[in-house]
């Protein structure tokens, strides 16, 4: 069966190509996906600050524990994004214990009363063990080994944080993508195949050969392709590096491990999807007496079952409710639950995909004869009775369609709603902005020039905020509220920043909705540095992309942050007033500070946008092409499996000018089946989420935006069947009678 199954694929050099093709490339992006993961993973630096201590007390990370209904405990950490500090008072109660040989105290003088880490020199392993408990007895937590690396390297652990959260938040998609796209790619393969297999059957094989024979042919081809995707992979990986390092998210020292284990393991699951995805979709030729099997694979089965139908209103259902959630949560967690629904979506459409090629081949006949005439009553009833074996190249399309018109623009209209809003609320008409950060007097200075309306100090911070089971750092600004109402305009709904205060908090309209917080609610959550706090909420603002879904006044994180400097201060100036001169002797007193106007400041904001969307539009990237190459593939496939019935429809009396006409009219209702379902889909999809984070009921669709999507889906379809078919028709229709591909 083997040396069978070796001739099998030589004579059928179209599926085979086409499945070699999407195998090789899943094996590319799973190794180049899979090694920067582990490349994370891994990661350890070196200490040297803290080489010779034993152990290391410090607070940077914050563990929630969720209690399911099972009784089950769930416990995710978030890391603190203002790093930690510990109680002073630490250090007198570790020099109690009996065995430490020396106690040192980290102390940056920024945090009163509190410790940045505390190092600790013991040489006995038990002594360890005490330090442990009473670091956790704190809420603190102690690090030893190479951990303690990684607390002298904040940009380091950054670094290993996001390569991870690429795996958690878009690895589980790309990785169920190919799946799914490989898994489609070889099942049609074999059911173009059901004639020669169910040959297989009626001249004695028996279903374990037939089986084997299969194996055979699918390892063969994962092999195969492992050959050409593990090169590129290599390379893929290496290209992202690359361009990681140029736009700043990777040290160019961050080390990168081999593509060793996780080639072996895209290897593997490339074989493993193939093998299965194959025995699957010929489970139902292999499972039948050998008298059945030729009538079996004569003609398509008239329906499809009941559970697939059940199965498929279910995921409708599903994608349905799942909006909720996309709308519920802002930044990365919207777009991660956006690609997801999108999937319950498509899934959904793979399921329903024979109930809905049915109802449109007999909705789209009469106009498909109208316009096509007689080559258009066939290709209505060419649908009709292949409206299951087209249910492959409609998912594929959708799929395409999909995402392409949804979560690409999506990030598009995130960078745009935050541009727009931050401008529309910038007041200000300069702002004095440094890298290294300003002191307190300089705002006061800048205060006493004459000309100068307002200055409002603002400084950049995160907080951690209660999300389902786990934490969220959400993005927040410290203001002066004194002042901040003439320099900035958040457009607040409810309530007044001038009431916000030590005890109070401001939030934007997507926090609070998500969070069910209301005007005057007592809320719970931790600053930057982990630090509980209980305030009260004293506005609700609707420019939260713009200004941040948290504001704070500025006494309120003092102490809290890594450094007490402002990031820049936002100047309101009287018109006809030059305060330039003024502006630049106080700009030389602080190097590496300037001051830009505001259009400048908002188009400097725009650029970091572009740089830091430019990961998530690459992973989207990849979905949206693979998701073009399985249309593509499964075009082809489908185009070139007609041989015999293009070629007996030439011997009977259809001219070839008939039979392109009609594969025209098919690829015509078909291909606009599948722009109405994409385009709906990603429409709703798109629609959903820009609602909920923006508030804007219509999404941003950029300048021949959906014409290169719907245009470039056209053409696909074109070169992947037109082409196919016209190749097909200028060989004499005898030579491909004996032939089903």
């Amino acid at each position: 069966m083997v040396k069978l199954a070796a001739l099998t694929l030589r004579h059928r050099a179209g599926s085979a190509v086409a499945t070699l093709i999407a195998l090789a490339a899943g094996v590319m992006i799973l190794i180049a996906m899979g090694t920067l993961v582990e490349s994370g993973l891994r990661y350890q630096p070196t200490s040297n600050r803290y080489e010779q201590s034993a152990v290391v007390v410090a607070n940077r990370d914050m563990t929630f524990t969720t209690k399911d209904f099972d009784g089950e405990v769930t416990r995710s950490t978030v890391t603190l994004p203002e790093g930690g500090t510990v109680p002073a008072d630490l250090v007198g109660k570790l020099r109690a214990i009996p065995g430490i040989t020396k106690v040192t105290a980290d102390d940056s003088g920024t945090h009163p009363g509190r410790v940045e880490a505390i190092s600790v020199d013991t040489g006995d392993k038990a002594v360890v063990d005490q330090v442990k408990k009473v670091a956790e007895s704190a809420g603190v937590k102690a690090y030893t080994g190479s951990d303690k690396g990684l607390l002298e390297q904040p940009d380091g652990a950054a670094t290993k944080n996001l390569l991870v959260t690429i795996g958690a938040s878009f690895g589980g998609y790309v990785v169920l993508l190919i799946v799914f796209v490989v898994a489609g790619t070889i099942g049609l393969s074999v059911r173009h195949r059901r004639r020669d297999l169910a040959l297989l059957r009626a001249v004695a094989a028996t279903p374990g050969q037939v089986r084997s024979m299969i194996i055979a042919e699918a390892a063969w081809l994962g092999m195969t392709a492992s050959a050409i995707g593990v090169p590129a992979g290599i390379f893929a990986t290496s290209w992202v590096h690359n361009e990681l390092v140029h736009r700043g998210f990777l040290a160019a020292d961050f080390p990168i491990v081999s593509a060793v284990n996780s080639g072996l393991i895209s290897v593997a699951l490339m074989v493993l999807v193939a093998v299965c995805s194959a025995l699957i979709a010929a489970r139902r030729v292999t499972g039948i007496r050998p008298a059945e099997a030729l009538g079996e694979a004569a003609i398509e089965p008239a329906r499809s079952g009941k559970i697939r139908l059940v199965a498929g209103v279910l995921m409708l259902i599903g994608a349905l409710s799942s909006s909720t959630v996309a709308v519920s949560t802002g930044g990365e967690t919207a777009l991660t639950g956006a690609v997801g629904m999108l999937y319950l979506f498509v899934i959904a459409v793979s399921l329903l995909a024979p109930w809905i090629n049915g109802f449109a081949a007999r909705l789209l006949t009469p106009a498909l004869r109208s316009v096509f005439g007689n080559s258009g009553y066939l290709a209505g009833a060419n649908l009709r009775a292949n409206a299951q074996g087209m249910s492959a190249v409609l998912t594929a399309l959708v799929l395409a369609v999909g995402f392409g018109g949804s979560v690409w623009f999506l990030q598009n209209n995130l960078e745009r709603s935050t541009v727009t809003q931050r401008g529309d609320g910038t007041l200000a008409d300069r702002a004095l902005v440094s890298p290294a950060g300003l002191p307190a007097t300089a705002a006061g200075e800048v205060a006493a020039i004459p000309g100068v309306q307002a200055v409002t100090a603002l400084r950049r911070t995160s907080v951690l905020v209660k999300m389902f089971d786990s934490g969220e750092a959400v993005e927040a600004q410290a203001i002066d509220p004194d002042t901040a109402t003439a320099t900035i305009d958040p457009k607040v709904r409810e309530g007044s920043l001038q009431d916000l205060d030590d005890t109070s908090v401001a939030v934007s309209t997507m926090r609070a909705d998500s969070q069910k917080w209301k005007l005057g609610d007592d809320v719970k959550f931790w600053l930057g540095d982990g630090t509980p706090v209980t305030m009260r909420i004293a506005a609700i603002y609707d420019r939260g992309l713009g200004f941040g879904d948290v504001t704070l006044s500025t006494h309120t994180i003092e102490g809290h942050t890594r450094t007490n400097l402002d990031d820049q201060l936002l100047i309101r100036t009287q018109p006809g007033n030059s305060v330039d001169s003024a502006l630049a002797s106080i700009t030389a007193r602080y190097p590496g500070s300037s001051v830009v106007s505001a259009d400048s400041l908002n188009g400097r904001l725009a650029k970091d946008l572009a740089i830091s969307a430019w990961l998530n539009k690459l992973l989207i990237g990849v979905m949206v092409g693979y998701a073009a190459l399985a249309a593509a593939n499964t075009m082809v496939m489908a185009a070139l499996a007609r041989r015999r019935e293009l070629s007996l429809l030439r011997l009977v009396g259809v001219t070839r000018r008939q039979v392109m006409n009609m594969v025209n009219a098919e690829q015509a209702g078909l291909l606009g089946v599948a722009l109405v379902i994409g385009a709906a889909i990603a429409a709703t999809t798109l629609a959903l989420v820009v609602y909920g984070l923006t508030g804007d009921p219509l999404p941003y669709i950029p300048p021949l935006g959906w014409a290169a999507v719907l245009g470039g889906t056209t053409l696909l379809a074109f070169f992947s069947t037109i082409l196919p078919i016209g190749r097909l028709l200028r060989v004499s229709p005898l030579e491909h009678m004996g032939n089903k591909e």
